[in-house]
């Protein structure tokens, strides 16, 4: 297996994801996802707390519906494809500060679209101040 990096001229599906999901319309990444979605989002907020956001499309809409709008900005420091998978490692930031380290995989279908996604993010790790 060997990873290769998203061209500048085609950007990876999560770096899409993110640009989307930062976006006016957060909800156009729905558009993303494939009939057989499945995710689990583990949110860390410190102190070994965390929520575990999971399921499919439906539990996706509910996830966009209750989330921040506009506040958080997802900055992708760097990407890899392996395969079918897709590789991020990327910071939160609220209002330009950090706010949380985060590592998300999508595996795509033969269509480009997300089958799977796993996020994980933590406040207890800034990648950048190392």
């Amino acid at each position: 297996m060997s990873a290769t990096t998203p061209s500048a001229t085609t950007p990876s599906v999560l770096s899409r994801w993110f640009s989307t999901i930062d976006s006016d319309t957060p909800e156009r990444i729905l558009d993303l996802i494939a009939p057989d979605f499945r995710f689990s989002i583990v949110f860390g907020t410190g102190g070994g707390a965390a929520t575990d956001f999971a399921g499919g499309r439906a539990e996706m809409e509910g996830y966009l519906a209750q989330r921040e709008k506009g506040v958080l900005t997802h900055h992708v420091l760097s990407e890899a494809a392996v395969g079918r998978d897709e590789l991020v490692l990327g910071q939160a930031r609220r209002a330009g500060a950090f706010e949380s380290t985060f590592v998300a995989s999508a595996r795509l279908d033969a269509d480009g679209r997300v089958t799977a996604l796993m996020i994980g993010r933590s406040p207890e790790l800034d990648i950048e101040s190392i």
